[in-house]
């Protein structure tokens, strides 16, 4: 490992970035609270889909002020699709120690950011560096598959040791222009060094200085070790229809998977159309029609649902669910995407 390399990397990336930067909304003018914003929804989601999130996202709250008093269901429709939504009601906590710890005005170093709900070591660096030029790394998998390849590093870079590791480095030698050279190593990450696929190496201004490409290492760097299998549950979803069809929702409890959203009724475990009647009718439901509509997937970072779902059109249905028509789903519930796939 050539540790030095770090040093040699900085003028050519920083110009590379100068000359190959996208135009991306929260890029403009560096405020802190977009920059915030945008890192947080850009976390498990591509540029691409996040950028009419953004838009729509800072149209409806423009300030600290607006996020910290939205309604959480208000909030909740706003992030629909965005998925993880404990993302969002972070958002708002943060927004509200913000209105009554700092004035309404985000802080400006990274040991203050990083006591907010949500905001974590690479999120922390991203806004003190970015928005207050504060020289400290902001390391996500962009950077950290970019410095393992130039410094030929063999450690796999899912363990929190090779992430101290490259943070550490990094901060020694974190140039003056601190925001652009995090924001750099993001870009290369995601144009040239990419996550899947061959990197586009005789474009990538870091060449002449990376390890791994004078060695032919690209497919063997960086070294990640396979996570352990995800948790298999299974369940019957019931998308439960009234003779003016209205459909059946219901608040999931305040712990676990998707806290305190809203879903479709759904039972543990797969049942028969036969099953589901009767769990029906010993809820004094009067069934009318009952319809298979297939088996889905959704994953979660460490569980997966299979899912499988019927239509019941009843009569009537004595269980304590919240009963809204098709428009008030789309514009006023958030329903996660796990059960949306049932509504097409």
């Amino acid at each position: 490992m050539k540790e030095e390399n770090l040093q040699q990397i900085i003028q050519p990336l920083l110009e590379w970035y100068n000359t190959h930067k996208r135009n991306l909304p929260w890029r403009k003018n560096k405020n802190p609270y977009e920059i915030w914003i945008s890192e947080i929804m850009l976390q498990q989601t591509r540029i691409e889909a996040v950028k009419s999130y953004y838009a729509r996202f800072m149209q409806e709250l423009p300030t600290i002020h607006d996020l910290a008093n939205i309604e959480e269901e208000k909030l909740l429709k706003l992030w629909e699709g965005l998925g993880y939504y404990n993302r969002a009601k972070n958002l708002q906590k943060a927004a509200k120690l913000i209105e009554e710890k700092y004035e309404g005005k985000i802080p400006n170093t990274y040991q203050e950011l990083i006591t907010l709900p949500g905001i974590g070591e690479y999120t922390a660096g991203a806004i003190a560096s970015i928005s207050f030029n504060e020289k400290v790394p902001a390391v996500d998998g962009n950077v950290l598959r970019v410095i393992s390849r130039v410094l030929g590093m063999k450690q796999d870079i899912l363990l929190p040791d090779t992430k101290k590791e490259i943070t550490k480095l990094l901060t020694k030698y974190m140039p003056n222009q601190a925001g652009d050279f995090n924001e750099a190593l993001m870009e290369l990450g995601e144009l040239i060094c990419i996550p899947n696929g061959e990197p586009n190496c005789l474009k990538c201004p870091l060449k002449q200085f990376c390890i791994a490409y004078q060695n032919n290492l690209t497919n063997e760097i960086p070294v990640r070790v396979k996570k352990v299998k995800r948790k298999i549950e299974e369940k019957t979803v019931l998308l439960l229809m009234d003779p003016f069809e209205k459909i059946a929702i219901q608040k999931r409890t305040k712990k676990g998977v998707l806290s305190g959203m809203y879903e479709l009724p759904n039972i543990e475990g797969k049942l028969s159309k036969r099953e589901v009647r009767q769990f029906l009718q010993k809820e004094k439901c009067k069934v009318q029609e009952i319809k298979f509509l297939g088996e889905f997937k959704h994953i979660f970072t460490h569980i997966e649902w299979q899912m499988y779902g019927y239509q019941v059109n009843i009569k009537e249905c004595n269980l304590p669910y919240l009963w809204v028509s098709k428009k008030e789903l789309e514009e006023k519930y958030a329903l996660p995407t796990a059960f949306k796939q049932f509504l097409k």
